[in-house]
């Protein structure tokens, strides 16, 4: 009977075998890093003239001009545009440690200046001087730059909210006829990552992302077109209390409410007015008030933030210590029914007069959806028979059908149950646009979110707040990640 080989230190063969096939891996890891760089890397005229135009805030800069007579008094303009061009925003700060190696990696695959940090570089300026700087080159007959603007697609390495900014000032381009729209796909750093999860990115930051991040670029590239409802909200409050705002909200002038809607009681002689875009949800109530404070949590102590499942994991037990689950022993007016502050009015599915919708008493956060993820992949919502949706008057709910799903959490135990998908949310109606009405009496404040930012909302005794939600005109386009 033949003996079994004992181990031992590999022979000289098998020391040259393995290094012969790691030298063939390293060689095809190489070589497919160098075919995508060259697919999705803009001409190098192109990405200074991007960059010095960001830096001077001014697409016309002398610098920009020299460096587009340069590139073509030279021939480095007669080149053949990317297949796939693309422009990474990237918030470093989110995924945990992940945040800086990304960036350097996918600064590695394509050019530096086609990867902008946040915190550096803002979408909207990318927008008007970045973009801008590419449609002046067209209009001067340069045809690498028209076809780069026209080829062009967006990458948002983040969370939702951060996917959210970049898609708001993308819809700028639309307001100016600065057509097409660049398609945005996603790599999700987020902790819910909801928006990610809707349009086929993953719920989470991939543990080998090294390998995959390739893969998420020629999905990029090669994905198919979806849309997605935006809805513009509009706070109209009385002046005299600044409101602390995330950067999805921002103060403008004063906008007058929908006219068709008379307003009860009388208005005050000033206004605050803030303006913002989201594409998820809006809340009212107790999981805005937990989001908050969470977020405020991870600000004071960011070395708790280490990733998605640290950060759900504090989020949980942070919302454990707010009294949700034990509301009818507590005298805080906070945790108390909305109703007590809140009349919500509505445009129903088909119909353009307003109507009021009762606030249920136990419900303590109205939530309107426009995805069908909420919650880090939950559905509250439901998948509704057929039947079930005709008496109701509501239709099949999708992410572009021009309508909200509101619904409400009643106290921590009916959220809880409602995040394990055991129930539905309560169902409270379907709209194509929303005015919430808020009135302090005992409140003094109220929490809201916008696609998980939140704020802290001052109240007044005397006069209302008024928030409204309606759809903006355009859909956002999105890439799939099938």
């Amino acid at each position: 009977m033949p003996q079994a080989r004992r181990a031992g230190p590999p022979c000289p063969g098998d020391r040259r075998r393995s290094s012969v096939i790691d030298s063939l891996r390293g060689f095809h890891a190489i070589r497919r890093s160098y075919e995508i760089r060259k697919k999705i890397t803009f001409p190098e005229y192109l990405r200074l003239a991007m960059r010095e135009a960001i830096r001077a805030k001014d697409a016309g800069a002398s610098a920009v001009v020299e460096l587009y007579e340069a590139a073509h008094a030279e021939g480095r303009a007669a080149v053949e545009p990317a297949e796939w061009p693309m422009v990474v925003f990237i918030n470093s700060k989110s995924g945990g440690r992940h945040g800086p190696k990304l960036k350097a990696r996918l600064q590695e695959l394509m050019g530096e200046e086609q990867v902008f940090d946040l915190s550096a570089v803002k979408p909207h300026e990318f927008v008007q001087y970045g973009l801008s700087c590419l449609e002046n080159f067209a209009s001067f007959g340069d045809n690498c730059a028209k076809e780069t603007r026209e080829k062009l697609r967006i990458v948002v390495a983040g969370g939702d909210g951060t996917v959210g900014w970049v898609l708001g000032c993308l819809g700028e381009l639309n307001k100016h006829g600065r057509l097409p729209i660049p398609p945005t796909g996603v790599i999700p750093l987020g902790t819910g990552n909801d928006l990610s999860r809707s349009f086929d990115w993953g719920g989470s930051f991939p543990f080998n992302w090294r390998s995959s991040i390739k893969r998420t670029l020629n999905k990029v590239a090669c994905g198919p077109i979806a849309h997605l409802d935006s809805w513009e909200v509009v706070i109209s409050m009385p002046a005299g209390k600044e409101l602390e705002t995330p950067y999805s909200l921002k103060a403008t002038e004063e906008t007058p409410l929908d006219q068709d809607l008379e307003v009860d009681g009388e208005l005050p002689e000033k206004t605050a007015c803030y303006h913002g875009v989201f594409y998820n949800y809006f809340s009212i109530g107790m999981d805005a008030r937990v989001a908050y404070g969470f977020h405020h949590l991870r600000n004071e102590k960011p070395y708790l933030a280490q990733g998605p499942i640290s950060n759900k994991m504090i989020y949980s037990g942070y919302s454990c210590m707010q009294g949700w689950f034990f509301t009818p022993c507590s005298s805080d007016p906070g945790l108390r029914s909305l109703r007590n502050i809140l009349r919500i009015y509505i445009k129903k599915v088909n119909r353009s007069k307003w109507e009021q919708v009762p606030v249920p008493s136990s419900v303590r956060s109205i939530v309107a959806l426009n995805l069908p993820s909420y919650g880090s992949g939950r559905n509250p919502w439901g998948k509704l028979k057929p039947d079930y949706l005709e008496k109701r008057g509501f239709v099949e709910a999708h992410a572009d059908d021009g309508f909200l799903e509101i619904f409400g959490l009643k106290q921590g135990w009916h959220a809880s149950m409602v995040m394990v998908e055991l129930i539905t949310a309560k169902h409270i109606a379907q709209a194509s646009a929303i005015r919430f009405e808020l009135r302090g009496g005992e409140w003094t404040k109220a929490y809201m979110q916008m696609d998980g930012e939140p704020w802290k909302q001052p109240m007044n005794k005397e006069f209302s707040t008024f928030v409204e939600i309606k759809r903006v005109p355009h859909h956002s386009i999105m890439v799939r990640g099938q």
